[in-house]
Parts: C-alpha cells; structure tokens; sequence
C-alpha cells in the first residue's frame, strides 16, 4: 500500500521539479535579452529627453516643431492642408494625436513614452513567438540590436509604431489572415508602405480574407478621417512634388556630379534635404521607373512562386518593402526601422532563410547613424566622407535587396521545380497477402 501510494508521490514530485527547471531554463533565457533591451533604451531615452547628446543635428527637434504644430492644427478639426511637410496618409493624424493620452506630460515627452511602449510591445511579442515550435528568438535579438543603432531617430519619428502594428500584423498571419489584413489596412492608412505586407500570403482562402479585410480596413478608416476633417487627401499633391532627397540611391549622382562642375545644389525642399537644378527630374523619373520595375517583379515573384511556407509572408514582405525603399526617390533613416522590425519577424521563423539580408540591414543600420545625424554636413556638402558614408549604407541596401530577392524566389519558385515528385506508392506483397487471406 505504501508502494502503491509512495509511486504517484514520487512521480509527483519529479513532475514538480522538471517542469520547474523548464520554466527556470525558459526564464533564464528571456534574461539576457530583456536586460540587454532595457539597458540600451534608457540609453535611447537618455539621448531624447537630451541627457545624452548626440552630435550633429538634434532629430527631436521636429517633433516640437513639426509634429506638435501638426498637433495642434489636427486639434481644431482640419488637416494641414497648407502645410506642404504633410506627407502622410489621413491615419497618421491617429499617431500624432497620440500624445494626447498622456496629458500629464508635455507632447515631446509624451511621444518619446508612446514610442518606447511601442518598441516594448515589438519585443514582447517576438519573444512570445520565439518560444513558439518552428520559431526562434533570433528576431527579438535582430530587434534589440537593430533599434538602438539608429539613435534618437528611432523615438523621434512615429515609424516605430507604424512597424509595431507591421510586426504584429506578420506574426498573425499564418493562424489569422484577417488580422493581417485588418492590421496591414490600417498601417496602409498610417504610412502607406504596410500594404506590401499582403504580397507573401498563400494562394486561395488566406489571400481572399487578408486581402478583403485589409480592402475594408483602410476604405473604413479613409472614410472616417475624410467625414472628421477636410483635407485628409491633402497629402497626396505633396507626396508627388517631391524631388530627389539627398540620402537616396538616386541622389549619388549628384553628389558625384558636384566635383565636376554640376550646377546644382542641395536645400530644404518639402521638408527634407534635396537636390535641385540640371537633371534631378530625370534621376526622379529613373528612380520611379526602378520603382515600377520592382513592383513587376513582385508581380511575377507572386504568379511564380508555387511553394508558401509559414515564413513566406514575412520573407516576401521583408523582400518587397526592401525593393521599394531602396528604389525610392527619399530614404529617410526612419525608413531602417521598418527594415529593422520586417527582418526581426523574418529570423523569428526557423523555416525563414533571411539571415544574410537581415544582418546586412543591421549594419545598414549602423552605418545610416552616422550618415545621419553624426555627419550629416558632409552628406549635404558632399565631400569625400559624406559620400563614403553614402556609398557603404546604399551599397548595403541594395546587397540586402538583391539577396532577400534571391532567397525569395529560389525557395518559392526553384526548389519547388527542382524538388523530385513523389513516386506513386508500391504495392504491399504482405499487405496484399493478408487482404487476401481476409
């Protein structure tokens, strides 16, 4: 009896303690990076509320000048409709409004809070996901690493909450394709670029839902804003009159072209550095014919591809919003974050074979800190340094861009044709022996 009794109490205990050292193993785990997150933040938040100062121009200045102005205009029923900086689609208004949850503090130190919950969030549910079968937190790691090197730009424009609603949007999508396509429909109204999310999803009833949802996402949220304000479409005659943004791909020609006599110069046009004079309209055209080009691509990539894994909507996502910022006519260092976040969620998959790319938009990362604010004088004066910077963070981009194309379409289009079809199953003697015999 004894025996008997004493088996189940044994058991009980061993139970107790191994599923005790799984949880200490598991927390143990989530203890570096958690710590590693936390120490580099307060060092964000250090740089933003101005305990720390960077050198070169001081990024959080625009949201005192710019996003608090936005504010206050947004606040009295209309959008900035004479404001040519307003280049966002209507739902951006959500985000600079945002501030107004924490009343207790002023705006700036308000936003810098909401970005830093929103960064919290990112690293919240990577670190979930990577305790998940199939996943790994390799992407939590890609996220902790990755946010910091951009600097105080990281808190200081609304791009980080914009890729929070991105990376929550790609983690629901193998189980849930109708919040991906309700969350990448009101990222779209956010930032516009979030639509590409949708290019990876599998063929039939997860396309139809994501798609169908994402459609009315954004027509219901473009409704909304258009009913609340006038001019929420304001931002589209703005968006188009832009020219060719000093840090962009684009832009090295003429940063090449002024050692040799180009007439031209760079000044403060629609709210960023760019290049006016002899052919800038040109360089802008070519720049939105590659960007064409990109989108045909993905076009073809999307007819092709015959084999969709858990990771392909992350991968193909990684791969389009890459194309697309690498072709654009402005590549503001804001735009690394989103690169930042959709290479996180890529290495959160194990099937997922975006390591390279996201590693090389890492030290694209890096290097775009010091391409701005740092040394931001040379990029705009164009001399040797600040082209070198240019040519190492563009150079960068464009190897990511051509690797995550290539991954892409070698593991969704090849591998497929080249895998072996399976060979009808042989007949059974044994089993056909019994069925015989029955």
């Amino acid at each position: 009896m004894t025996g008997v009794l004493g088996a189940p109490r044994t058991g009980g205990k061993s139970g107790t303690k191994g599923g005790s050292a799984g949880g200490t193993k598991r927390g143990a785990s989530l203890r570096l990076p958690l710590a590693l997150w936390a120490l580099t933040r307060v060092v964000l938040l250090l740089c933003v509320f101005k305990v720390v100062t960077v050198p070169g121009p001081d990024v959080t200045s625009d949201i005192e000048q710019i996003y608090q102005g936005w504010y206050e205009v947004l606040r009295t029923g209309t959008y900035p409709m004479s404001d040519v900086t307003w280049q966002y689609p209507p739902g951006a208004a959500l985000a600079i409004l945002s501030p107004a949850l924490l009343p207790f503090l002023g705006y700036s130190a308000a936003f810098f809070v909401l970005a830093f919950l929103c960064d919290a969030v990112v690293l919240g549910l990577l670190l979930y996901t990577g305790r998940r079968p199939g996943r790994a937190l390799r992407g939590a790691w890609i996220w902790i690493a990755g946010v910091p090197l951009l600097g105080p730009t990281a808190y200081s424009r609304y791009d980080l909450m914009v890729t929070a609603v991105a990376v929550a949007a790609l983690l629901a999508a193998p189980r849930h394709p109708r919040v991906l396509g309700a969350l990448a429909g009101f990222g779209a109204m956010l930032k516009v670029w979030p639509v590409l999310l949708l290019v990876g999803t599998p063929r039939g009833r997860a396309t139809f839902r994501s798609w169908s949802t994402a459609a009315g996402a954004a027509a219901g949220l473009l409704l909304l804003c258009t009913l609340a304000a006038p001019g929420a479409l304001a931002f589209l005659n703005f968006q188009r009159d832009r020219g060719t943004e000093v840090e962009s791909l684009g832009a090295l020609v003429f940063h090449v072209a002024r050692h040799f006599g180009w007439e031209g110069e760079a000044r403060m046009n629609y709210g960023s550095i760019e290049f006016l004079g002899p052919y800038v309209s040109t360089v802008s055209t070519a720049a939105m014919v590659l960007t064409m080009a990109a989108f045909g691509w993905l076009l073809l990539w999307r007819l092709r591809a015959r084999s969709f894994t858990t990771a392909t909507p992350a991968d193909a996502a990684f791969a389009a919003v890459l194309l697309f910022t690498t072709t654009s006519r402005v590549i503001s260092p804001q735009y690394m974050i989103w690169l930042v976040g959709l290479a996180a969620v890529c290495l959160a998959y194990r099937a997922s074979r975006m390591r390279r790319p996201a590693h090389l938009v890492v030290w694209a990362t890096a290097v775009t800190q010091f391409e701005f604010p740092v040394w931001f004088s040379h990029v705009t004066e164009s001399d040797p340094l600040g082209i070198a910077l240019l040519v190492v963070r563009n150079g960068l981009l464009v190897a990511a861009t051509l690797s995550a194309c290539r991954i892409l379409w070698r593991q969704t289009v090849v591998e497929p044709r080249l895998a072996v079809p399976s060979l009808p199953a042989q007949a059974d003697p044994d089993r056909e022996r019994s069925m015989s015999a029955s």
